[in-house]
This record gives C-alpha cells, sequence and structure tokens, in this order.
C-alpha cells in the first residue's frame, strides 16, 4: 500500500514540475479572419488577466448589398501551454449582433437584432517577435430572428502583442 502511494506521490510530483508556465502577453492587438456567420474579418483584442487567462474582445461590420451589420462578441479564455511559444486555450462568451437590411422600397427597411452565446477552443504560437498566430473553433448558438441556430465559426487570427 505505501509503494502504491509512493508511486502515485512521485508521478504527481513529475507531472507537476513538468508544467512549464506559458507567457500570455498584457495586451494584444489584431484580426481575425473566418466564416463569423457572414462577417468575416473581426477586429480582435485580447487583455491578459494573469498568466493563465485573458478576455478577448471581437468586433466585426459587414457592409452588403442587401444591408449592414455589426457583431460583437467578449470571451474568457483559460490558456495552457502545450510547447515553447504554443499553446492552447478554451473558454465561454457571448455577444450580440444587428442587422440592417436596405429594401428597395422606402419605409420598408427592416432590422434584426439577436445575442448568442459562445465557446472558445483554438491552439496558438507565440513568435519571439511580438506576434501570436491562432486557429479556433468558436460554436455559436443564437437568439432571434435573424440568428436563431447553431454556426460553428472557424477563424484564424494574428496579433501584434504589447
Amino acid at each position: 500500500m505505501t509503494k502504491r502511494i509512493l508511486i502515485i506521490a512521485a508521478f504527481f510530483f513529475g507531472a507537476v514540475c513538468t508544467i512549464q508556465a506559458q507567457e500570455i502577453s498584457k495586451n494584444a492587438l489584431g484580426v481575425r479572419l473566418g466564416d463569423n456567420d457572414g462577417f468575416g474579418a473581426e477586429v480582435s483584442y485580447q487583455r491578459g488577466l494573469n498568466n493563465g487567462n485573458r478576455l478577448e474582445f471581437d468586433l466585426g461590420w459587414r457592409d452588403f448589398d442587401a444591408g449592414n451589420a455589426i457583431k460583437i462578441a467578449a470571451l474568457y479564455q483559460w490558456v495552457f501551454n502545450l510547447d515553447k511559444g504554443f499553446n492552447w486555450y478554451v473558454g465561454p462568451g457571448g455577444g450580440v449582433g444587428i442587422i440592417d437590411f436596405d429594401d428597395d422600397f422606402p419605409g420598408n427597411d427592416s432590422s434584426d437584432s439577436y445575442f448568442f452565446l459562445a465557446g472558445d477552443i483554438g491552439i496558438e504560437y507565440n513568435f519571439d517577435i511580438p506576434i501570436l498566430i491562432s486557429l479556433d473553433l468558436r460554436p455559436e448558438i443564437g437568439f432571434g430572428d435573424y440568428n436563431d441556430d447553431l454556426d460553428l465559426d472557424i477563424g484564424v487570427g494574428i496579433r501584434y502583442q504589447f
């Protein structure tokens, strides 16, 4: 019994010793390119809270033939180190969107707003220079007439860290 406890304790101690602390930049600003329910590009800002988590805020806008739209997302992320420079992250979030449709007939314009709940899981690489690239999957569940289903948004991000 004591031999088993010593083996478990040694394994636990070894696992704790091999965990590497990742360095999360205090601020990162850039773009995230993805499907994003037709929004395409987003301006993305990340704010590091400590060495293990951060907040991400994204602003997407779109001007198309039938109107224009804006979408704001906020996410909380836990960041875990994989290897030197490589991290993976996961977290919950949500946001709101507003769509303004332009009809050809005066007085016949319509608009819609919705909110959504989101999750985020991804991998990132932190270069020796202050550049961070990422690839993530963001499932979103929308609540509104325009967006009332599950969307899977795959995005690639590039951010400048400061």
